[in-house]
């Protein structure tokens, strides 16, 4: 199972393709998130793909994708997707693909209404991708037996109906939506329905006992829905519930080991609190360049104090995956993080109480940090020291072949 310890773009497509290049992987599971996920895959011979919906192991000969009931599924961004790994050398992408028919769809309606509330906030943007990820699931929480979902695809007059209501209780809400008419919509609908294998969720028991399989994680733990620095979060549970619990279904519970992934800098992708936030580093990230909607991607020095935390939200690893090892290598004048001027250790709120966590944003905003050292002669010993956990990877470059594993915390590689 493969977390993100920080706000997201730690690398977490990387680690996973290289699992999947080292290990015979069945399937590679998506548990949370949906199309706004980014994570960027670079092979030895200079192909690259964003994964959003397809795990990151895809480039790999005949390593599967699911996609679980946890996930949102955006069927015409995951077209556009399939058409880009055709491109670059995947064809059969779809054909190693199912999905969980009980999975919230993301339509335009969502995408549109996402865009026009963070539009209203104004100076106050909470930094949404602007897909309709998070409308999606607010939809779905309100009106539980009318939100469309994946399996509603099969059945162009459910799926009508559905739309429809979804279109006009956000139109009520929110005005006229820059999205097309419903009978435009239902073909793309019902055409991913005959493309793609849609499945019930006892079908990946089966995938689970078939062969190794990796769960590919979404965004990052201090981005997570209830124990992240609200309102700066996403409408998704990044830590490993949801993974947790699809193993537990398939008893299967406790068998899966837990590698979170972390850079070594923390990076933060729009607002929100980096309490180690440094203009004056000079980095860059093409992969995540400033878009409308998240705004500027920001970097600062490894915030040992915030991912301490996210260790304890997320209930512990087994390992940790560093990345950006290059960095170092280059001799940057990168610091850690120990502590903070105004704040103590944090600690785990009760999920669901997000008045405790907006006031924790505020002091986190105000907080400033506090470096104890130099710049670390070896940033995997430095980094485990701080968080108690044992660097078992690292990565020096973007591709399979920068990695490094160390010690025996992960599951032996094939010969």
């Amino acid at each position: 199972m493969v977390v993100d310890l920080g706000y997201g773009d730690a690398g977490k497509g990387t680690v996973v393709d290289w699992l999947c290049a080292t290990r015979p992987v069945h399937t590679v599971v998506r548990f949370n998130g949906g199309a706004q996920a980014a994570h960027n895959v670079v092979l030895r011979d200079g192909r690259h793909h964003t994964f959003a919906q397809f795990g990151a192991g895809t480039f790999r000969p005949g390593v599967r994708t699911h996609l679980a009931r946890q996930v949102v599924v955006d069927p015409l961004a995951l077209a556009a997707e399939a058409d880009h790994l055709a491109e670059v050398g995947v064809p059969d992408a779809l054909d190693r693909l199912t999905v969980d028919g009980e999975a919230l769809l993301a339509t335009p309606y969502h995408r549109a209404a996402n865009r026009a509330r963070e539009l209203a906030r104004g100076d106050g943007r909470h930094g949404s991708c602007g897909l309709g990820v998070g409308e999606a699931v607010a939809y779905g929480i309100a009106h539980p037996d009318e939100a469309p979902r994946v399996a509603d695809c099969h059945d162009p007059a459910v799926l009508r109906r559905r739309l429809t209501a979804l279109r006009d209780r956000l139109t009520a809400e929110l005005g006229p939506l820059a999205a097309p008419p419903v009978d435009d919509c239902l073909p793309a609908f019902t055409a991913f329905a005959e493309r793609v294998a849609i499945v019930d969720r006892a079908y990946l028991t089966g995938v689970l006992r078939a062969g190794t399989c990796v769960f590919e994680g979404a965004q990052g733990v201090l981005l997570d829905e209830w124990h992240g620095f609200h309102p700066y979060t996403t409408w998704s549970t990044t830590t490993f519930a949801n993974a947790e619990t699809l193993l537990a279904e398939a008893g299967l519970a406790g068998q899966a080991e837990r590698l979170g992934v972390l850079r070594t800098v923390t990076t933060r992708h729009g607002p929100g609190p980096l309490v180690t936030e440094d203009p004056t580093l000079p980095l860059a990230d093409p992969r995540n360049p400033t878009n409308r909607w998240q705004g500027h991607f920001r970097f600062g020095h490894f915030d040992a104090v915030a991912h301490r935390y996210a260790l304890a939200v997320a209930g512990g690893v087994d390992g940790l995956a560093l990345t950006h090892l290059d960095l170092a290598d280059h001799g940057l004048d990168l610091r850690v993080c120990h502590r903070y001027d105004t704040l103590g250790e944090l600690s785990p709120g009760r999920p669901g109480d997000l008045d405790r966590q907006a006031a924790l944003t505020d002091r986190l905003l105000a907080a400033r940090p506090v470096y104890d050292d130099e710049t670390p002669d070896d940033w995997p010993e430095a980094v485990s020291a701080a968080l108690d956990v044992p660097v078992v990877l690292t990565s020096h470059s973007p591709t399979a072949e920068g990695k490094v594993e160390w010690g025996r915390a992960l599951s032996t590689p094939v010969a």
